[in-house]
């Protein structure tokens, strides 16, 4: 279990933070977020990564890539740059030790949900391809289906790794606060298991690599991303004790993407364990 956790100072500083508040895995960013040109890391940078990763023992890290990459985008320009800037997010992972980085599946601006996924599909394959030697594979982010955005429904998802050659370094991601405010319910028992029911029979369990754990602002099938503290918003207490609970998702690592993360993000990770616990 873990967060998100910046990375200022150096990336190294993403893990020793993140054991200073008790994770055992932990997510960041590889570069600037809000950038599409990143400096290639230096071999300094690399090797404080991995003294970090062995001198605090972090069981799990992720990287996010970065919020302009647009992988079913209906311009070429973007859609160039958006291969280009992946490519880099997976060799930068690569680099570092990173297994999977975590991607939103993009949005078809306007062009058509058939037409996003055939675009998105060329794209993974592509990138997958021109980094065949890589380690670090793609963990696709179940999405809450925000605007144009796709990936809210499990079978897009579905339809982009059958279209991607059921590749072994496609993996997924799942939100909790995502797949909430795309309709599916996990407020209780029941509609919790129907859920991860329905994921394993559209994209199956050893598909999902890693779980981010928020709660939810706004309700069921808003549609709405907005991520909200841990029992503080519609989603409940009771899903994320089901979740840490649940026996098919032990080997799963739970990462908080939550707000106010210097103050916060311990918080919440206290709670999760507590549900465990209990």
């Amino acid at each position: 279990m873990g967060a998100h956790m910046p990375t200022v100072g150096g990336l190294h500083n993403a893990l020793t933070s993140g054991r200073d508040i008790g994770c055992t895995a932990v997510q960041l960013f590889t570069g600037n977020p809000r950038q599409w040109s990143v400096p290639a890391l230096t071999d300094e940078a690399v090797a404080q990564f991995r003294q970090a990763h062995a001198d605090t023992a972090m069981a799990f890290v992720v990287a996010h890539d970065s919020y302009l990459i647009n992988l079913a985008a209906p311009d070429p320009k973007v859609m160039g740059a958006s291969r280009r800037a992946m490519q880099d997010e997976l060799v930068r992972a690569d680099a570092l030790g990173i297994p999977w980085v975590v991607t939103h599946m993009g949005a078809h601006l306007n062009t058509g949900e058939e037409a996003g996924l055939e675009a998105l599909v060329g794209s993974i394959r592509r990138v997958l391809d021109e980094t065949a030697a890589l380690g670090s594979g793609i963990a696709m982010e179940t999405t809450a289906g925000q605007g144009t955005g796709l990936g809210y429904l499990f079978e897009h998802l579905a339809t982009v790794i059958e279209g991607a050659g059921g590749s072994a370094r496609l993996g997924v991601c799942l939100d909790t606060c995502h797949i909430f405010a795309a309709g599916y319910d996990i407020r209780d028992a029941d509609s919790f298991r129907e859920m991860l029911d329905r994921f394993d029979a559209t994209i199956g369990l050893d598909r999902l690599k890693l779980i981010h754990v928020n709660d939810a602002k706004k309700p069921l099938g808003s549609r709405v991303d907005r991520h909200e503290h841990l029992g503080k918003g519609e989603v409940g207490e009771e899903a994320f004790r089901l979740l840490v609970n649940e026996p098919r998702l032990a080997a799963i690592p739970l990462v908080l993407e939550t707000p106010e993360s210097e103050t916060m993000h311990k918080v919440n990770l206290e709670l999760l364990r507590g549900l465990q616990a209990a």
